[in-house]
């Protein structure tokens, strides 16, 4: 089977279902982030060495998959909506993983600055990309409303890849970086 099917060449690509969509359509720019943020995700998961940590990744790159094809499959008028593959259960995981790393940490008493270490790096690069995508969502969800869990995880998801940042930065040994104003 080829990869390429020389349909999207006049900018348009179809969704589950066959509808025919411009590429800049808010559906697509909204799954098109949430893969780029697994891709991120992956390379985040490839520099962990703990094991919780990475089975934690591996289970958000599937729930990131559930949700791109989730957002490529539209609404039909005749047919309920979707439902994406995430649960409260993904939610509580997140929260639960946030509460175990914050238990190891200092607490945060003023702003931090991303780097010190790739791994804190890409954790916050993943975070940056998860707000993005949790921008895109809403935006869509304007006008074609999404699944309440789906907004709940965007959001419950960036805060864990802050969490995880300031975890690798204190698994490394890394000070944080900490941001500091004109003086």
């Amino acid at each position: 089977m080829k990869i390429y099917t020389k349909t999207g060449d006049e900018g348009e690509t179809g969704l589950f279902g066959g509808q025919r969509v411009a590429k800049d359509d808010r559906r697509l720019a909204a799954y098109g982030t949430l893969d780029e943020l697994n891709a991120f995700v992956g390379l985040l998961r490839d520099g962990q060495s703990e094991e919780a940590v990475r089975d934690t990744l591996f289970q958000i790159q599937n729930r990131l998959f559930s949700l791109g094809a989730y957002l490529a499959t539209p609404a039909k008028a005749a047919a309920p909506a979707p439902v994406p593959d995430v649960t409260d259960t993904d939610i509580l995981l997140l929260e639960q993983e946030m509460d175990r790393m914050d238990t190891a940490l200092e607490p945060l008493r003023n702003f931090i600055l991303p780097g010190g270490h790739p791994l804190v790096s890409y954790a916050h690069l993943a975070r940056t990309v998860c707000r993005r995508a949790e921008r895109s969502c809403v935006s869509l969800h304007r006008d074609s409303p999404l699944h309440p869990l789906l907004l709940q995880y965007l959001n419950r998801l960036s805060d864990y890849f802050f969490m995880l940042a300031r975890y690798s930065a204190k698994s490394l040994g890394v000070e944080e970086v900490a941001w500091k104003g004109r003086e």
